[in-house]
């Protein structure tokens, strides 16, 4: 949802701020998805990785494709900062309790540049 919705931001937002943004989450989210499939395809995390969307991501990301604009910059703004406060969260239980740990190591060495970009998502509206 993120490379996705990034990547309509780039086409719809109306400022500049948000389409950097979606430029790093484009850049950002791919590097980890790939080292993410990398974990899984080598076996040290016992994984079935998605190859499309889920209802509800899908469902987000439907909603942004009828948006232009303003409305769409509110929409994918607020987005960005409720799966980004989502993400951290469940990065900081993993990195604490998780129970593999090379994806406890993953999670760790993630959970700043997440913080990050929660921290930029939410200064996007102001």
């Amino acid at each position: 949802l993120e490379i996705e919705s990034s990547r309509l931001a780039l086409q719809k937002a109306d400022n500049n701020k948000t389409k950097q943004f979606a430029e790093k989450m484009i850049k950002d989210h791919t590097e980890t998805s790939a080292e993410l499939k990398s974990l899984v395809s080598s076996g040290k995390v016992q994984a079935d990785a998605p190859s499309s969307l889920d209802k509800a991501h899908q469902e987000k990301l439907d909603k942004l494709t009828k948006l232009d604009g303003k409305d769409f910059t509110k929409e994918y703004d607020d987005m960005q900062v409720s799966a980004h406060k989502d993400a951290v969260s469940l990065f900081e239980r993993y990195g604490k309790e998780g129970d593999n740990a090379d994806l406890k190591a993953f999670a760790g060495k993630t959970l700043p540049h997440l913080q990050e970009h929660l921290k930029m998502a939410q200064e996007l509206g102001r």
